[in-house]
């Protein structure tokens, strides 16, 4: 399966539902680039959310280090919502769920933006 991303906004917030696999390839090539071109559009509020992704390898984790650390650099914020168990063990695991913000509620989420 690949992975769909739905672009939605909330309250200046740009939403990027992702459904599928965050992995290796096409599919970690498509989240950096939706983001680079976010940024290039100047819309620096950016909000992942993960309720739909069934799977994230090692690769997709770096992606989504490398979209954080660049939407940081230009000045911009990128978190987390709905991350299922396993993918918040992820995290825990590699010691960035210190690093990412992340959310439960995607109001609560938006909201942290202001």
């Amino acid at each position: 399966m690949s992975l769909n991303i739905i672009i939605r906004e909330a309250e200046g917030v740009t939403v990027l539902g992702l459904k599928g696999k965050i992995v290796l390839g096409a599919e970690c090539n498509a989240l950096r680039e939706r983001v680079k071109h976010l940024l290039a559009s100047n819309q620096k509020k950016i909000l992942l959310d993960l309720g739909d992704v069934s799977f994230i390898d090692s690769a997709g984790v770096g992606t989504l280090v490398a979209t954080f650390t660049s939407t940081r650099a230009q000045g911009g914020a990128l978190k987390l919502v709905n991350l299922t168990k396993k993918f918040q063990e992820t995290l825990q695991v590699t010691r960035l769920l210190t690093v990412f913000e992340s959310f439960d509620d995607q109001a609560k989420a938006v909201a942290s933006f202001q």
